[in-house]
């Protein structure tokens, strides 16, 4: 191998896909696993990588090499293909078994026609004969880190990629849902806590479960609670337990719900509603692994994930003196934002399509959205979010005249009003919340319990809505 310097080439820190969120992010450097029996060939290769940004890991035979794919991620795996007792074949062949997307250049100094050829067949990106240029060398990762953002891209949008991720319920092929679901995929994979921010009705529950379902947690016990739901004085109750006698009706012991999800993933949505108090415990919870029920004097230890949601901006509540900073910092390890709907309005006829289907399946019809229908529904903004455009959707299925559901069965409120006035989102948000509750409620006859289930909250949380928008069940 000959080193001369590459003449103009960049600093090849690659994007990578599954962290691709926006210029504010810091990009993660591309990570190469790089395979030879040859020491010196391999430290003087590492040498020119890592000079350009990547992260190499070596691997001196093929069996280590098969074992580290199996631990951890690559983007790329540059392969020796003379090596025994596994060759680059092995190698290769394990690589694209184990992850289809990692990209792998077979290099070997016995730079026949033949070898490329097989390589080339059994799925290598490249081909790279030895001795080579470090300007050479550098031009083929990046093309290989190309090809294989593109992959990943594009498998974000097929159906094997979701019903592999149990992504089925998140539903849209815009850039900023690819993103949202890339970066939901590898911070699954860990175990850090995560905060999912986004206005009400984007799906922060949805993502919430997604990741539970990706993680090594599976198999346990996902527990969500809404924390606005429950009241002060009980939620810590419900949360931590509490000894028989700890207060008035507390006549059995009780274990929380934290140690029931123990070993599993617990979901606090709308964090933002909890008092300091509440916060500061939950601090020790994450922090020390344990909690101590109420008229308790001893600790349980919890083996919990946490993840939380909120709609509100917590860093003005940290102003505000409202929500505890250094609880934000625990929980913001791997923040996530759910888009709003009208920030992704290509995703409005595929979320619509999903919805009327959904409607076909419960109600046994054959229903179908006309393209005036489609287009009505892509020119509102939808302050209510999915939600909203849900609970439309289904409206013009049940009363749509015919099985063909036309522009006139749609109904959008908003667009028969006047031209709306200078409003904060707070105020966006709770009007639609409020047309969406009235809406459900109309169609349930006034049931609290059907609308409750309706809308996917408790009656309890239906009713504290109700009473706070000024919403009657008449």
């Amino acid at each position: 191998m000959v080193h001369t310097p590459p003449q103009g080439t960049p600093r090849a820190v690659a994007e990578h896909p599954a962290l691709r969120t926006g210029s504010k992010l810091k990009r993660a450097p591309a990570r190469v696993l790089l395979v030879d029996d040859q020491k010196n060939m391999r430290t003087t290769t590492a040498l020119v990588l890592q000079s350009e940004g990547y992260e190499v890991v070596e691997a001196e035979s093929g069996e280590v090499a098969l074992s580290r794919l199996l631990d951890e991620p690559f983007d790329v795996v540059l392969t020796d293909l003379k090596m025994t007792p596994l060759d680059g074949l092995a190698v290769l062949r394990g690589a694209i078994e184990i992850s289809a997307q990692t990209q792998v250049i077979v290099m070997t100094a016995y730079g026949t026609v033949e070898s490329a050829v097989a390589a080339m067949k059994l799925g290598a990106c490249d081909y790279l004969p030895k001795p080579f240029q470090d300007s050479e060398l550098l031009v083929r990762v990046q093309r290989a880190l190309e090809r294989r953002r593109l992959e990943v891209d594009n498998s974000l949008l097929r159906d094997e990629f979701r019903a592999r991720y149990k992504l089925d319920a998140l539903v849209g092929r815009s850039e900023k849902m690819r993103e949202l679901l890339a970066k939901l995929v590898r911070a699954a994979a860990t175990d850090v806590t995560v905060l999912i921010s986004g206005e009400s009705g984007t799906g922060k529950e949805l993502i919430a479960r997604a990741i539970h379902a990706n993680s090594r947690r599976a198999t346990q016990p996902f527990v969500p609670i809404n924390c606005a739901a429950i009241a002060e004085t009980l939620l810590e109750s419900e949360l931590f337990g509490h000894e028989k006698g700890a207060f008035t009706g507390a006549v059995r012991a009780r274990r929380g719900l934290l140690a029931e999800a123990s070993g599993g993933t617990f979901f606090f949505d709308e964090i933002g509603e909890t008092s300091p108090s509440f916060q500061a415990k939950l601090l020790r919870v994450i922090q020390e692994h344990e909690v101590r029920p109420v008229g308790g004097n001893s600790a349980i230890n919890v083996d919990v994930r946490v993840v939380a949601a909120t709609n509100q901006d917590l860093r003005r509540l940290i102003a505000e003196k409202k929500f505890r900073e250094d609880l934000f910092y625990r929980l913001n390890v791997v923040p996530l934002t759910t888009p709003p709907l009208r920030d992704r309005r290509e995703d409005i006829p595929l979320l619509a399509q999903h919805f009327v289907e959904k409607f076909n399946a419960r109600e046994k019809t054959r229903r179908t959205l006309t393209q005036g229908a489609l287009t009505k529904l892509a020119g509102y903004d939808f302050p209510g979010n999915v939600r909203e455009l849900e609970n439309v959707v289904e409206q013009a299925s049940a009363l749509a005249h015919a099985d063909a559901i036309a522009a006139e069965d749609v109904y959008l409120e908003s667009l028969e009003q006047a031209p709306r006035v200078s409003r904060t989102l707070e105020q966006a948000v709770e009007e639609a919340e409020a047309r969406a509750i009235e809406s459900s409620l109309a169609r349930n006859h006034g049931s609290l319990e059907r609308t409750a289930a309706d809308l996917a909250v408790s009656e309890t949380t239906l009713w504290r809505r109700m009473k706070k928008l000024g919403v009657h069940r008449g």
